[in-house]
């Protein structure tokens, strides 16, 4: 059995400039908070994202969602309203996928609902003797037998692969815990820091931009995580537009350290930011 660890430095840039000469080329949009809130649209959403497509944009659609499938999400985006290709939308499994494959890895322990995964065909989910543990979100059913036992995996020398590490979420009863907090609880307690393959990993943001055929600088995300959506384009190299709507709070965005490229009341705001500022054209 191989063991490999790759450490992943964690880092809050501030504002980076886009090269100047590069007009837009596309965008990435985050989707609970930007989109829609559970199963509500944000108003103007959905004529937004028409508009931008309009325009000529490439689009790209990325969630660190983890309680739901590449097939829910996409039923539940043309149930709201939002026409989205297969290709078009993009989740952290693939990276995951992708890692186990590279690191040899094929017994791994699946923390995460049942539904989602049915995106890690072709690994074999076991409970003793695995390479890896993929931690996803359990919501409520996260609890000490899960985590002791994910804990006791890791110690034996598992790969720990986050495939987030958010800190919460938007709902809507308000704020809640996400998958995060519990990857940090397992990191503390073993001393092994995990691989987020999640935004704002560089190599998702990476495999996405490569799908898009653009460069760093021809591409903006659109978020309303300042950690995850905004920092992690900004150190990819991209801009980041925060959105104020879903899980934004602005003590946090003050906390962070890290300047948005811009910053606009929700996304239906875009395209008017898309057309009055000269970064966009």
């Amino acid at each position: 059995m191989r063991r490999r660890r790759t450490r992943l430095r964690q880092r809050h840039p501030r504002r980076r400039r886009r090269r100047a000469g590069l007009t837009l080329g596309g965008l990435l949009i985050d989707l609970d908070g930007v989109l829609y809130v559970e199963d509500e649209p944000i108003e103007g959403s959905a004529e937004t994202v028409a508009a931008i497509r309009d325009r000529g944009l490439t689009c790209r659609f990325v969630t660190n969602t983890t309680s739901r499938s590449r097939r829910q999400i996409l039923e539940r985006l043309g149930r709201l309203g939002f026409e989205v290709a297969p290709e078009e939308l993009i989740t952290p499994a693939a990276l995951a996928r992708a890692r186990c494959a590279d690191a040899g890895h094929s017994r791994v322990a699946l923390v995460m609902n049942e539904q989602v995964k049915e995106d890690f065909e072709g690994l074999t989910e076991a409970d003793e003797d695995v390479d890896a543990v993929i931690m996803g979100d359990l919501g409520e059913a996260f609890g000490f037998p899960i985590l002791n036992q994910t804990f006791r995996q890791v110690m034996d020398g598992a790969e720990l692969i986050a495939l987030q590490k958010n800190r919460f979420w938007m709902t809507p009863e308000g704020l809640a815990l996400d998958a995060g907090p519990f990857v940090a609880a397992i990191e503390y307690a073993t001393g092994r820091e995990a691989l987020v393959v999640g935004k704002p990993a560089a190599a998702f943001f990476e495999l996405v931009l490569e799908g898009m055929g653009l460069e760093p600088g021809r591409a903006a995300m659109v978020g309303d995580d300042v950690e995850t959506d905004v920092g992690g384009a900004i150190e990819a190299g991209l801009s980041g537009i925060l959105v104020r709507t879903g899980k934004y709070r602005r003590e946090f965005v003050e906390r962070s350290g890290i300047e948005p490229t811009a910053t606009i009341d929700s996304i239906a705001r875009l395209t008017a930011l898309l057309a009055d500022d000269a970064r966009w054209r």
